[in-house]
């Protein structure tokens, strides 16, 4: 099960206590103790493993080692390794505390999350010309500690969408090496299915339905991953009983969503137009052409039409690497 929201609290290291001590050498004199070391910090690391976020599903609260107390003779605690928390690419960080994102986009991009704690002064520090034996130390501060919201909202090439049903997952098996579960009711799909095709990354978004934007269904849960989406490929039944209407339901809950998913380029393409006699297909072909001019009839079936489809992505693959 792909994890792609999950919250958690993340503490970073308390820093160290400042040491009291005096010199232990014989014939030297004075104050000896050494500074506490700053406490470990929480960075966030962009990875390319999507399912990075199912650690946290089991882990939700996340401490940072703390800094080492400091030492005599002079020595300062040993600061411990910053933690670093490994997220997928496409994560959106909310830190519910003071307000601010942070969204992962690369690779080995790495921001910090949570500060660790200053380490105290020894008794070392406080010496002054009036006091040549201070006896005060200062203890480590309190790491920054926050609550995080993780929200994958996946970075794919190219989205796959429409009504449950309409053939999503069984175009995204033909295209790619996915084995994404296909059978002939709603909702198949309970979560995004991945495949590539060749450098290009294909998402199988679960169905949309009416409503979706506003909580029903599964959709509302997994528009969020449409935004990320580079091109939209739109699937609409040919056999529907009323693909326009399925059309403009699933336009309708990206605009409610976010108006700008609009702006994106997206092809439509009927699919099973083995499923309907030529007249119907043509009708609907005709019908249709009017609310998108990139119009295509495929069937799985038809290894003409999918010649077309990957036609589609080799162009992609062509504007993506110039």
């Amino acid at each position: 099960m792909l994890i792609d929201d999950v919250k958690i609290q993340v503490i970073a290291g308390k820093g160290g206590r400042g040491k009291m001590a005096f010199n232990k050498n014989l014939m030297s004199l004075g104050p000896a103790g050494g500074r506490g070391s700053d406490g470990a910090s929480i960075w966030v690391e962009g990875v390319a493993d999507l399912s990075a976020l199912n650690y946290f599903q089991s882990k939700k609260v996340i401490k940072a080692q703390n800094g080492e107390d400091g030492k005599g003779q002079f020595c300062d605690g040993h600061k411990p390794d910053d933690l670093i928390l490994k997220v997928p690419v496409g994560t959106v960080i909310h830190n519910l505390n003071i307000g601010v994102d942070v969204e992962i986009n690369k690779i080995g991009q790495r921001e910090g999350i949570a500060k660790g704690g200053m380490g105290g002064r020894g008794n070392f520090h406080f010496r002054s010309s009036t006091d040549t034996s201070p006896k005060q130390v200062e203890p480590g501060k309190a790491g920054e500690s926050f609550r995080l919201h993780l929200e994958l909202k996946m970075i794919a090439d190219v989205g796959l969408m429409g009504l449950p049903n309409v053939g999503k997952s069984s175009l995204l098996n033909e295209l790619t090496s996915a084995k994404s579960k296909v059978a002939n009711y709603r909702f198949t799909t309970l979560e995004p299915n991945l495949g590539t095709y060749y450098e290009l990354i294909l998402a199988d978004i679960p169905g949309l339905i009416e409503g979706a934007s506003q909580g029903k269904g599964l959709g509302f849960k997994f528009l969020k991953h449409i935004e990320h989406t580079k091109v939209l490929f739109h699937l609409v039944a040919a056999d529907s009983e009323n693909p326009e209407e399925d059309y403009k339901v699933v336009r309708q809950e990206l605009k409610t969503y976010n108006p700008k998913l609009l702006e994106k380029e997206e092809y439509l393409f009927i699919s099973k137009k083995d499923e309907v006699a030529e007249d119907v297909l043509v009708g609907v072909m005709k019908k249709m052409k009017k609310l998108n001019k990139n119009i295509m009839a495929i069937s799985i079936l038809d290894p003409e039409s999918l010649a077309g489809v990957k036609k589609i992505l080799n162009k992609i693959i062509a504007e993506k690497t110039k």
